[in-house]
C-alpha cells in the first residue's frame, strides 16, 4: 500500500469525533425525528404539543393553543404549571434552559415530575430547538414572565424576567421557526396538524386544543374538545359507516396504577379498524395491550354465546377475526413506565399489559353483554355470518396461495414473469387491458420486469366479503403472482416483486381502476403500502415531434414549457395519448417503464384513520357521504374529459 493511501485511511484516536451539545441532532436529524421531509417538519410541532399534553395528563393543563404564524413559525401556548425556572443544581443552569439545550433531560425519568408521559427519552424540546432557526420560550410563573431565546440550539441570553402577569396565570409559550437548511420544506400543512391535534384531543378527555392558521384571510381556526373522550373518537371514525347498534361499548379500569380505556362499535363493513395508544402515542404495530384486548374479545364473546345457546354445541368457537369483522375500536392505556420497541414507539413491549388489559376488557365487556342482550345477539349473529363466509373464503384462498413445487400449481397464465429470482430487483406492472399488456410485454426488460394484464375494472373490495372477493379471477391472479397471501396469512418475506406498479391510462377510467387497486392493497395487503412497495406509473399525455427530435409531456403545464423552449414556429406535431394501448412497445418502454427515464410515484400512508375514512366514503355503500365529498372537493379536481 502506498504512503498516500495509508494517509487517507489512517484510523487513530483523533479520528474519533465527539459531537457536543445538540450537534448530534443537527448532524443526524433523521435519528431523532424520523426524516427531514414534511413528516419530520410536522413532528417538531408534535414534540412541543406532547409536552403540553403531558401536563394535561398530570392534571395541570386544560387548554393548548397552537398557531401557524404568517412566517411559518409555530406558537404553542398551554396553561400548565410552566417549565421550572429555578436553577438545576447538577448543571448550574435554569431548568428551562436545560430542557431546551441538553439531550436526555426532562422530568420524565422518575424524578417525580410526571406519573404518566409520552416522552420518555428527554429529546423532544431540545431536538426542536436544535433544528430551529430560532426558538423563544416564555414561562408564566409567580406573577412573572420569564424569557429566553435560542438560535440553532445555542443560548442567546440568560433567562430573564421581561414582564409581569396575574399571579394565577401559569403556563409555557414556545415559538420556533424551523431551520430551512435542515428541512426539505418549511411550509406547514394545516390539515396534517388538524388531524393529529383532533386525535390528541379525543385521547385526552376534557382537554381543549385550538389550532389557528394566520396565513389565510380570513384566519382559519378550529377547536377540539371532547368530554366523551375515546367514545367520541369511535363515533367520529364510524361517521361514514352504518353502525350495527347505537351504543359505543366502553370499558374502563385501573390496575396497579395503569389506566385502561377501550371503546368499540361494530358497523356494516367487513374490515377491522383497531387503533392502539399508549400515553396518547399511537402504536401502529400493536403490542401487548392489543394482544390482551383481542384475547378478551374472543374469550368473552364465545363464553356469552355458549352460555346463552347462541352457538350450537356442534358449531366451533368464533374466531377473533369473526368477532372483529366490521369493528372500530380504540384501545388507550396510561402507564407510568411504558417499554416501547425502539425510539419510534410503534409497539408496546410491557409483558404484564397483556393480562391486565385482558382482565379489564373481559370484565367490562361481559357486564355490558349481560346488560344488553339485544345488542349482544346482533353482534354474535354478525360473527356467525362472518364465520361461515370465512370458511368459504378459506376454500377459495387455497386456490390463491403460492404453491410449493410438490403441489405443481403454476402462476397465473396471463402473467409474463421476469427471469430474475431476486425479489429486491424485480418489479411487476399491473396493466389495464390486454392491448396495453401486449405492448408492455414486448417493451419491457424481461430480466427484471413482469407484466400482469388486468381485464376491466377489478372488484370493489370495500363492498365485498372475503369469500366473494377471492372468487374474482383478477384478485386471485394478483394474490398468486405476489406470493404473500392476504390478511392474517400475509407474509411479506414471500413477496416476489419489491416494486408493484399500477400502470393505468391517464383518464377518468384509469384513475378509477387505480383507486380500486389501492383499495384492495389497503384493505388486504396494507404492509405493501406501509413499506413502500406500491407505485403508480405516470405515462405521458403528449408526444411532441419536430423533425427527428421527440419530447414527452406529462401534463399541460409541462407541454407549455416545452413549446416555449423549442419555439412554436414551425409548429411541432403534437400527439395526445388517450391510453397506453396507443403507444408502441418502444414508446412505452422509453416513457413509462425505463427506470432511467420514467416517472413513478410511491404510494404512502400518512395517516391510517384519514386513509380509512377516504376509502370508506369513496368506495363504500353510503351514497350521501360520497356526494358531500364530491361536492366539497370537485373544485380541486383536474379531469381530462
Amino acid at each position: 500500500m502506498s504512503t498516500e493511501n495509508m494517509e487517507k485511511t489512517e484510523y487513530g484516536a483523533d479520528q474519533i469525533q465527539i459531537l457536543e451539545g445538540l450537534e448530534a441532532v443537527r448532524k443526524r436529524p433523521g435519528m431523532y425525528i424520523g426524516s427531514t421531509s414534511a413528516r419530520g417538519l410536522h413532528h417538531l410541532v408534535y414534540e412541543i404539543v406532547d409536552n403540553s399534553v403531558d401536563e394535561a395528563l398530570a392534571g395541570y393543563c386544560k387548554n393548548i393553543d397552537v398557531t401557524i404564524n404568517p412566517d411559518n413559525s409555530i406558537t404553542v401556548i398551554d396553561d400548565g404549571r410552566g417549565i421550572p425556572v429555578g436553577i438545576n443544581h447538577k448543571s448550574g443552569l435554569p431548568a428551562v434552559e436545560v430542557v431546551f439545550t441538553v439531550l436526555h433531560a426532562g422530568g420524565k425519568f422518575g424524578g417525580g415530575g410526571y406519573k404518566v408521559s409520552g416522552g420518555l427519552h428527554g429529546v423532544g424540546a431540545s431536538v426542536v430547538n436544535a433544528l430551529s432557526n430560532w426558538l423563544e420560550v416564555r414561562v408564566y410563573h409567580d406573577g412573572k414572565v420569564y424569557f429566553q431565546r435560542y438560535e440553532r440550539g445555542k443560548t442567546m441570553n440568560k433567562l430573564e424576567v421581561i414582564d409581569t402577569c396575574p399571579i394565577e396565570k401559569t403556563g409555557t409559550e414556545v415559538r420556533f421557526l424551523p431551520d430551512d437548511t435542515m428541512f426539505e420544506e418549511t411550509v406547514y400543512d394545516y390539515d396534517v396538524l388538524k388531524t393529529r391535534l383532533r386525535e390528541t384531543a379525543f385521547l385526552t378527555k376534557g382537554l381543549r386544543i385550538v389550532l389557528r392558521d394566520l396565513r389565510t384571510d380570513p384566519v382559519v381556526e378550529k377547536a377540539f374538545h371532547y368530554e366523551g373522550g375515546i367514545k367520541e373518537f369511535v363515533s367520529y371514525l364510524n361517521k361514514s359507516k352504518t353502525a350495527l347498534y347505537p351504543d359505543i361499548i366502553y370499558c374502563e379500569g385501573e390496575r396497579d396504577g395503569v389506566l385502561v380505556e377501550v371503546a368499540m362499535q361494530h358497523n356494516d363493513s367487513y374490515q377491522e379498524n383497531t387503533y392502539g395508544f399508549v400515553n396518547n402515542i399511537t402504536t401502529p404495530e400493536g403490542g401487548t395491550h392489543i394482544v390482551g384486548f383481542r384475547n378478551a374479545l374472543t374469550k368473552t364473546f364465545n363464553e356469552y354465546a355458549r352460555a346463552n345457546k347462541l352457538l350450537k354445541d356442534s358449531e366451533p368457537n368464533l374466531t377473533g377475526e369473526d368477532i372483529r369483522e366490521g369493528m372500530t375500536a380504540i384501545v388507550s392505556i396510561k402507564i407510568e413506565e411504558p417499554q416501547f420497541e425502539g425510539q419510534t414507539k410503534t409497539k408496546l413491549g410491557n409483558s404484564y399489559m397483556k393480562s391486565l388489559v385482558d382482565n379489564v376488557v373481559g370484565n367490562g365487556l361481559g357486564f355490558y353483554l349481560e346488560e344488553h342482550p339485544q345488542t349482544a345477539r346482533l353482534i354474535i349473529d354478525k360473527c356467525i355470518t362472518a364465520s361461515r363466509a370465512r370458511e368459504a373464503a378459506r376454500r377459495a384462498r387455497d386456490l390463491t396461495r403460492k404453491k410449493t413445487g410438490l403441489e405443481n400449481i403454476s402462476l397465473p397464465g396471463k402473467l409474463a414473469d421476469c427471469n430474475s429470482n431476486e425479489p429486491e430487483k424485480c418489479e411487476i406492472f399491473l396493466v389495464e387491458g390486454d392491448s396495453a399488456g401486449g405492448s408492455a410485454k414486448m417493451g419491457r426488460n424481461p430480466e427484471f420486469q413482469a407484466i400482469l394484464p388486468l381485464r376491466g375494472k377489478i372488484l370493489n373490495v370495500e363492498k365485498t366479503r372475503l369469500d366473494k372477493m377471492l372468487a374474482n379471477n383478477e384478485i386471485r391472479s394478483m394474490i398468486t403472482a405476489f406470493g404473500t397471501g392476504i390478511d392474517t396469512e400475509f407474509d411479506e418475506s414471500k413477496l416476489r416483486y419489491h416494486k408493484i406498479v399500477c400502470m393505468t391510462d391517464a383518464d377518468v377510467d384509469g384513475a378509477h381502476i387505480r383507486i380500486l387497486l389501492l383499495t384492495f392493497f389497503y384493505r388486504h395487503m396494507r404492509p405493501l403500502i406501509e413499506h413502500g412497495h406500491i407505485y403508480a406509473a405516470q405515462p405521458p399525455l403528449y408526444r411532441i415531434t419536430r423533425g427527428k427530435n421527440i419530447w414527452y409531456a406529462y401534463d399541460d403545464e409541462q407541454l407549455g414549457r416545452i413549446l416555449n423552449e423549442i419555439g412554436r414556429d414551425p409548429k411541432p406535431l403534437i400527439n395526445r395519448y388517450k391510453g397506453l394501448g396507443e403507444m408502441n412497445p418502444e414508446q412505452l418502454w422509453e416513457t413509462t417503464m425505463n427506470p432511467d427515464n420514467r416517472v413513478i410515484v410511491q404510494i404512502t400512508i400518512e395517516d391510517a384513520e384519514k386513509a380509512d375514512e377516504a376509502f370508506t366514503i369513496l368506495m363504500g355503500d353510503q351514497v350521501e357521504p360520497r356526494r358531500r365529498f364530491i361536492e366539497t372537493n370537485a373544485q380541486y379536481a383536474k379531469l381530462d374529459v
